[in-house]
């Protein structure tokens, strides 16, 4: 197994072209689906668009993109943690989609917090942002305990908008002088 990155109690490794159901079952959850969606991804779509979009970054962008994430522990699959190039340079987005089992354990804010001193740390970035929807307090309180600071709201228009899309998305983002104060803390 080829690690990408490993905190205290995961591990994360790039997707592979074998990966359609790990990815078609995380996706199949309405609730995991709720704040992205709001409905499962067929399995058409994950094998092509989904999972080839995922191996495409890979190509273009060495060090970033979508990672499958597993317990150390028990080896058990719990979702992703991604690190998407942006328009920026030097600055990425970071993101995550998990398993209902493994919410509420911190598991977002692990991950999250590695891939945030990753970036700053080993891929000289200067900035690290992420997005979700300003209903989405859970995703919310990770983004703040990871160590993002709110920047934003902002109003997209969607052809099929999910319930509380009026309300907004939100921006977070941390820098890098931010985030070295913090590791001197």
């Amino acid at each position: 197994m080829d690690v990408y990155l490993e905190t205290g109690r995961l591990w994360l490794r790039r997707f592979t072209a074998d990966d359609v159901d790990l990815l078609t079952g995380l996706d199949s959850d309405p609730e995991v689906m709720r704040f992205l969606t709001g409905k499962p991804t067929p399995r058409e779509e994950i094998e092509n668009v989904v999972l080839p979009q995922l191996l495409k970054v890979y190509a273009e962008h060495r060090e970033l993109g979508t990672f499958a994430a597993y317990h150390k522990s028990d080896g058990a699959f719990i979702g992703w943690f991604g690190m998407q190039p942006t328009r920026e340079p030097k600055m990425v987005g970071v993101g995550y989609r998990l398993n209902r089992t493994a919410w509420g354990q911190g598991y977002a804010t692990e991950g999250t917090r590695a891939l945030i001193d990753k970036a700053f740390g080993e891929l000289g970035m200067d900035r690290v942002v992420a997005d979700t929807m300003a209903v989405n307090h859970r995703s919310r309180a990770v983004m703040r305990r990871s160590g993002l600071r709110f920047v934003r709201v902002y109003h997209e228009v969607f052809d099929d908008p999910l319930p509380g899309t009026e309300f907004g998305e939100v921006q977070y983002a941390v820098d890098r002088p931010t985030w070295e104060a913090g590791r001197r803390a």
